[in-house]
């Protein structure tokens, strides 16, 4: 049949979603300094793992802030190639229009990523040429799958359709695949993920000089552990200067040594310090979002006594913690911090209360920890670091990891969020395997949050009970205070779970709010600023945020669904202040609201606080 304009498309063609939205790709176009627009064509039998690979090394690209895009065979064929069949001089025209556009994609600067069977030698050179000509690079995969494992594979039924004779012209049944004669790579797919296959991709497009050299560690992040030995630690504590740190100061040194704010090195420097102040980002080859000062305060006289030093060794209660090398000391403005960061300058404002108490001097340099930072409160086995967050995720089999930072409590409407948003990912994305980042912030918190010891309790019931899927998550503790910085902070939040390998992150009411220090019933920050900042930060290339939906106790059913303006009546919202208080008493909330074991959680703790008040003379609580 001649091809024609309007032919009608066939229908054993099948779109393919992007594991990337083009609100992501849109952000970071543009997001690394230099030029790495080139081709990576994929060529293979069906059902080799082209386009697996292919879109796997398209959202790790744009998630490192390297602008990327898939062309997939059956895409491709479902819009500008639609008029073309699958003889061979209509493949031919295929693989030229598809190199055409890719040499387009290439010249703009975007690495495009082909999926295509080309089963041509002739026609896969043809495309080479065509980059050639432009002086643009072209780097052939050769995906060698072995036929009878994509038959295997064969989610179409392609293959079963060919030997049946209902598909002539078929590659690899009766068409011949002309195995490529000089390919850039031979990737294998059988006994080995599509991860490592990828990997080897990115390694190759590094010693080509396409991808930076950091990207080489699996897309992990550096860690600031050098593991000295009990002997090593007492023979530097002995030799150079020392500095004590509080334990929020350690609780930043954790933030840094184990990659949170990666690429930070170390404790600010000036130069860093100034750009987080005033830019919310480090500025360098890739802008990082950065808008929280992660600084080392100390005295005047340890300023003075310490500078010209070229290391420093820090301790915690008397214990060798890990050195800073080639200090820099600056002085602490610390009505200049607090204002840019805080929005207010109140002193009745927790953390601010903590700057103002602290050093006049700020000291940054590289840091190096001897060895892991545990806190011996039977959580530490939660307390996973970000490449260890990437490999339990990579372990489980996810295709896509979606954040959700809490502080308090999880009820059913939270569930409902969570749960909705894995759906979401499955039909919207194509994740097969989506899997949740549960969360808890688990540094210092003002005193009337709930202690990390019980919301982690409260947590692992809602998993027991089956209230969030435990097979798809992963319960961990993020490490960093919490400052209450409001949207500023929120910015923090999500940077350091896109370190951890986070795609999503799920953003929610007042994020890092708190009610005003000193205007009573008013909160510091508007409540949907947190999530509308969010949304319009720079410097999170490959972190798509996902906006919080308002989640209320629908009394005509009895459960926690989403708000509907039109039936307000019909719902009851539970604060935080009116849980608090139930659990107080010991009643319990509305049927639906949370779980039966994570709600006796809550208020077993809160028996436990009157309890303790009760015993003690004269109504002292400490």
């Amino acid at each position: 049949m001649a091809p024609g304009p309007f032919r009608t498309m066939s229908s054993n063609i099948l779109e393919q979603k992007h594991h990337v939205s083009r609100d992501s790709r849109g952000k970071i176009l543009g997001g690394l300094r230099g030029f790495r627009g080139c081709t990576v064509w994929f060529t293979g039998l069906s059902g080799a793992g082209k386009t697996s690979i292919s879109f796997e090394l398209e959202a790790f690209l744009v998630s490192n802030g390297i602008p990327a895009y898939a062309l997939d065979g059956d895409n491709v064929r479902s819009g500008l190639n639609r008029n073309l069949g699958f003889s061979k001089e209509d493949r031919e025209e295929n693989i030229r229009r598809v190199a055409e556009v890719a040499r387009l994609f290439a010249d703009s600067g975007v690495v495009a990523l082909c999926s295509f069977v080309s089963p041509f030698e002739k026609d896969r050179e043809l495309a080479r040429e065509i980059h050639i000509q432009n002086d643009l690079p072209f780097y052939e995969i050769f995906v060698d799958t072995p036929i009878e494992v994509c038959e295997e594979r064969d989610v179409k039924g392609l293959y079963k359709k060919a030997r049946e004779g209902r598909i002539k012209g078929f590659t690899g049944i009766d068409q011949e695949y002309e195995i490529p004669s000089n390919p850039d790579i031979v990737a294998k797919t059988v006994g080995i993920s599509i991860l490592d296959s990828m990997m080897e991709v990115v390694n190759f497009l590094i010693e080509n000089g396409v991808l930076p050299d950091d990207l080489a560690s699996e897309g992990g992040v550096r860690e600031l552990f050098s593991y000295k030995t009990a002997n090593q630690q007492k023979d530097i504590l002995t030799k150079l200067p020392t500095v004590a740190i509080t334990e929020v100061d350690l609780q930043w040194a954790q933030v840094l040594a184990e990659g949170w704010a990666s690429p930070l090195k170390g404790f600010m420097r000036e130069d860093q310090y100034l750009q987080s102040l005033h830019f919310n980002s480090l500025v360098g080859d890739v802008l990082t979002t950065m808008p929280l000062a992660i600084v080392l305060p100390v005295t005047t006289e340890d300023k003075n006594r310490l500078t010209g030093i070229r290391e420093i060794c820090l301790t915690y209660e008397g214990k060798a913690i890990g050195t800073i090398r080639s200090p820099e000391f600056y002085p602490h403005r610390k009505e200049e911090r607090i204002a840019r960061q805080f929005g207010t300058s109140s002193p009745n404002h927790p953390y601010i209360k903590m700057i103002l108490e602290g050093g006049d001097w700020l000291v940054g340099g590289e840091l190096e920890v001897f060895e892991r930072i545990r806190w011996n409160d039977g959580l530490d086995d939660l307390r996973l670091t970000p490449n260890e967050i990437r490999r339990k995720a990579r372990d489980l089999g996810s295709d896509g990891v979606f954040a959700f930072q809490l502080r308090n409590p999880v009820h059913n409407g939270h569930a409902l969020l969570m749960q909705d948003t894995h759906k979401t990912l499955k039909d919207k994305y194509g994740k097969k395997k989506p899997v949740l980042l549960l969360h808890p912030l688990g540094g210092w918190t003002k005193d009337d949050d709930v202690p990390l010891p019980v919301r982690i309790r409260q947590h692992l019931a809602v998993l027991d009970e089956g209230i969030l899927d435990a097979e798809s998550t992963i319960l961990s503790i993020f490490p960093s205070p919490m400052m209450y910085a409001g949207p500023t902070e929120v910015q923090w939040h999500a940077r350091a779970r896109l370190n951890a390998g986070a795609n999503f992150y799920i953003v929610g009411r007042d994020p890092a709010g708190l009610p005003h220090p000193d205007q009573p019933g008013t909160d510091l920050y508007d409540p949907t600023h947190g999530s509308r900042v969010l949304s319009m930060a720079p410097g999170l290339p490959g972190l798509e945020i996902l906006p919080f939906k308002v989640a209320a106790y629908d009394k005509s059913v009895g459960r926690m669904v989403y708000f509907d303006p039109a039936r307000k009546g019909d719902f009851e919202f539970i604060s935080g202040t009116k849980m608090r208080g139930l659990a107080r008493s010991g009643e319990s909330p509305p049927d639906g609201f949370m779980g039966t074991k994570a709600w006796k959680v809550l208020v077993d703790y809160y028996l436990s606080l009157i309890s303790t008040t009760n015993s003690i003379p004269n109504g002292q609580t400490h």
